[in-house]
């Protein structure tokens, strides 16, 4: 049985305006399992009584009950007597088609060779090349390698010249930083997971997103924590976090405040302030991730404030990466925390990683010095890409629906029909890499939903479109009963 529960007024907020049209109860059973799809309603979530919801709408009781019903017998709730009724997924069966296979580091998946004398388009990576500024840097680090080749090149916390650049960039965006407070790491993956082995035990409630960033579901499962979802598709809802971590007795939360993967949604200040507090009032850590904190298309723009800069209690705990915005093929990443809880993060890695790559460090500390011009190189590049995709789309599937963002890397974008993981597997089949909507959730949904990437050339970007629209058209001319393949 869940032991998360909606109030018949929060419901009634989630749904929003119910179309009147006849019969109501249909189109309630509709919104709520539109809920239940894109993630905002969790699944095993209870749901209020009959009368609380019907209060709430301004319905009939009976027009809430036959809603009920029609969701019961989808499969979209579930109910025992004296238990009442809570959200849950239709069965699936698994599709008799060629089975995927699921590849690490960022690409998620290439089931089919592309057609012959096809050039494979990959929308599943969303991360660009190295900027123009890449070669001096790496002169630059080169002729800085032999300071610290006498030594041991072991410094598990990071080499102090790159930990003080960090520092400095925290320290300029109102968040006073001292380099003992950073760890630097072997990427993002590497400071998440090393955070996951030193706050979360197994069985400990952690909150995500959902959807956020598959690999860090993957670093959960594997520590054994209990998933406690929270649907971010329309942004936010910090009623919706808070009940959810005072429900859960949540011990951490990991959350994508800034350009937020994949939706590109930005955490309002207002909306971070609650978050910070919502944390200290259920006694949890926050961790944010800030990868793509760096990429607002309009450089020039007033930056959100940290989500540190709220936190008084050091329950703020900050990952930032060289992966998105430097390179990918420098696997470096940091961590800004207390400098009680670095000291315990840096004897944790010592059996797993004893130090990340010194010219690496060297390399990204190069960078992070001309992060301002590598900024504005991204912002033109993405933004370009970002404008063809959204043409093209715009143009050749006008029935997707996106909001484009104002930063990050790519598209989230709603199909209109739960069809995600058939269009992905089609476009393969006709040379294009798209990632299906569940890849990013937990539990079966978001079926309706695919993540595009705008990292790669505008006339590449529109190639891979008109392939796109021959995968839909596969898919829509499939037999209507066709079942969706399930991810296991």
């Amino acid at each position: 049985m869940s032991t998360r529960y909606v109030g018949g007024p929060q419901l009634a907020r989630l749904l929003g305006d119910v179309p009147r049209e006849r019969p109501v109860y249909a189109a309630l059973a509709q919104a709520v399992r539109g809920l239940v799809l894109d993630g905002r309603l969790a699944l095993r979530t209870r749901l209020p009584a009959e009368r609380d919801l019907a209060a709430a709408l301004g319905v009939s009781r009976t027009t809430v009950t036959a809603a009920y019903d029609r969701l019961r017998e989808e499969g979209y709730v579930e109910s025992r007597q004296g238990a009442g009724s809570w959200t849950a997924l239709p069965p699936v069966r698994m599709s008799s088609a060629e089975p995927r296979t699921v590849a690490a580091g960022g690409r998620y998946g290439m089931a089919y060779p592309p057609p012959e004398g096809v050039a494979f388009i990959d929308l599943g990576c969303a991360t660009p090349g190295a900027p123009s500024i890449f070669g001096a840097a790496v002169d630059a680090a080169v002729a800085e390698l032999p300071r610290y080749s006498s030594g041991p090149g072991y410094e598990p916390a990071g080499l102090a010249s790159l930990r003080e650049v960090i520092a400095d960039g925290y320290t300029a965006r109102g968040v006073p930083t001292r380099a003992d407070q950073i760890v630097v790491t072997t990427g993002a993956q590497h400071a998440f997971t090393l955070l996951t082995q030193t706050l979360v035990e197994a069985g400990d409630a952690v909150m995500v997103e959902r959807p956020t960033y598959p690999h860090a579901l993957g670093a959960l499962r594997r520590r054994g924590a209990r998933l406690v979802p929270v649907g971010v598709n329309e942004g936010w809802d910090l009623d919706l976090v808070a009940g959810g971590m005072r429900q859960a007795a949540v011990r951490l939360a990991y959350m994508i405040p800034d350009f937020h993967n994949p939706t590109g949604h930005l955490m309002p200040a207002a909306e971070r302030a609650a978050l910070v507090d919502a944390a200290r009032r259920a006694d949890a850590f926050l961790v944010a991730d800030e990868t793509f904190a760096e990429l607002a298309h309009d450089p020039a723009a007033p930056r959100e404030p940290a989500l540190a800069s709220f936190d008084t209690g050091g329950r703020v705990v900050t990952i930032g990466s060289a992966s998105k915005l430097l390179w990918g093929g420098l696997r470096i990443g940091w961590i800004r925390t207390t400098a009680p809880l670095a000291r315990r993060l840096v004897l944790a890695r010592e059996p797993f990683d004893m130090a990340s790559p010194v010219l690496d460090q060297l390399i990204v500390r190069e960078l992070l010095l001309r992060v301002e011009e590598i900024r504005a190189e991204r912002a033109r590049d993405l933004v370009a890409g970002r404008d063809a995709l959204a043409g093209a789309l715009r143009e050749r599937l006008p029935g997707w629906e996106f909001r484009p963002p104002a930063g990050g890397m790519s598209l989230w974008v709603r199909l209109g029909a739960p069809v995600a993981t058939q269009l992905a597997e089609a476009s393969e089949r006709l040379g294009v890499r798209v990632v299906a909507g569940p890849v990013f959730g937990m539990d079966g949904v978001l079926e309706d939903y695919v993540r595009l990437p705008y990292v790669l050339p505008p006339a590449t970007l529109r190639t891979a479109v008109e392939r796109l629209v021959l995968a839909y058209r596969e898919v829509e001319s499939a037999p209507v009963g066709r079942p969706l393949p399930a991810y296991v």
